[in-house]
C-alpha cells in the first residue's frame, strides 16, 4: 500500500505516527515538504516516509490519498491537481462537504470525510468517517475507534466537540498552575492533573452504557468537595459556556 498526504500540519504527524506505530502494512508513505519541519522529523521515523516536492507526483504515486491541508488552502488548490479513477480519498478539511470534494476530484474514487484527533498518534481516541465505507472502516480500525456517520449534517456536531481539545488542555493548565501557585513544582503538579483526569475518562469509557448524569451524582457526596465543585461552576455558568461555544463553532462550520 502507498498512502500521500496533501498537507503536512500537525494533523498528517499524528495520523502518520499512528500509522508507524500500526499493523498497517505500507510500503510508502509520500509527504509534501512544504513543512520542512514536519516532514523531516517524521522521514527520520521511516525508511518508508518519502518527501516529494509536487503535490500532483504525491497523487500520482499513492492509492491513498489523505487530504490534510486547511479549508482555505484546499480551497485555493485542491481543484488543480488529476486524481485517479477508484484511488482512496480520504479528506481530513471541515469545512469542504461530500458533494463540494466530489466535484473538486471531477473523477470517480473511493471518497470518504474522517475526523482525526492529535490521540491518533498514539491509536487512540474516535475516528468518525462519513459516509459509511468498509475499506476506509477497515484502514482506521488500525489506528482508534471508528464511529460511521450516515448522516453528514449530524457530523458537523462532531467537528464542533474537536473543537474543544485546546478549552480541555487550557482547563488542565489552569488547574496545574493554581497548584504550582501554592507551591508544588511544575513536573509533579501536571502529573498529578493529567493523571487524574486520565483515570476519570478511563472510568467513564468504562461505564459509557451508562448516562453521564450517573456519574456527576455518583462522584457527589451530600456536602463534599464535589458538590461544592459543581455548585461553584454552575454559580459561574461555566457549562452554558461550554454550549454557548460549541454552538459557536458549529455555526462557522455551516457558514
Amino acid at each position: 500500500m502507498k498512502i500521500g498526504f496533501i498537507g503536512t500540519g500537525q494533523i498528517t504527524k499524528a495520523v502518520v505516527t499512528g500509522i508507524l506505530n500500526s499493523k498497517l502494512k505500507i510500503n510508502n508513505i509520500y509527504l509534501s515538504e512544504r513543512n520542512k519541519k514536519i516532514s523531516k522529523y517524521l522521514k527520520s521515523k521511516s525508511k518508508k516516509i518519502k518527501i516529494l516536492k509536487d503535490n500532483q507526483e504525491i497523487i500520482n504515486k499513492s492509492s491513498w490519498i489523505f487530504l490534510a491541508v486547511t479549508p482555505n488552502i484546499g480551497n485555493k488548490i485542491l481543484h488543480k491537481y488529476r486524481y485517479k479513477k477508484n484511488q482512496n480519498v480520504v479528506s481530513f478539511i471541515s469545512t469542504i462537504n461530500f458533494k463540494q470534494l466530489k466535484k473538486i476530484i471531477k473523477v470517480k474514487v473511493n471518497l470518504a470525510r474522517a475526523i482525526p484527533l492529535p490521540p491518533i498518534s498514539i491509536k487512540k481516541g474516535p475516528i468518525p468517517i462519513f459516509p459509511p465505507n468498509n475499506k476506509i472502516k477497515n484502514f482506521f480500525k488500525h489506528l482508534g475507534t471508528v464511529i460511521e456517520l450516515k448522516n453528514e449534517t449530524l457530523s458537523l456536531n462532531f467537528w464542533s466537540t474537536s473543537g474543544m481539545m485546546a478549552p480541555y488542555y487550557e482547563f488542565l493548565n489552569t488547574m496545574s498552575n493554581w497548584l504550582v501557585k501554592k507551591g508544588i513544582k511544575k513536573n509533579a503538579a501536571q502529573k498529578y492533573v493529567t493523571s487524574l483526569f486520565l483515570a476519570l475518562s478511563e472510568d467513564a469509557l468504562l461505564k459509557s452504557n451508562k448516562d453521564l448524569k450517573y456519574l456527576v451524582k455518583e462522584s457527589q457526596t451530600p456536602g463534599g468537595l464535589n458538590e461544592q465543585g459543581v455548585k461553584s461552576l454552575k454559580k459561574t455558568k461555566f457549562f452554558n459556556s461550554i454550549n454557548i461555544t460549541l454552538g459557536s463553532i458549529l455555526k462557522r462550520l455551516k457558514s
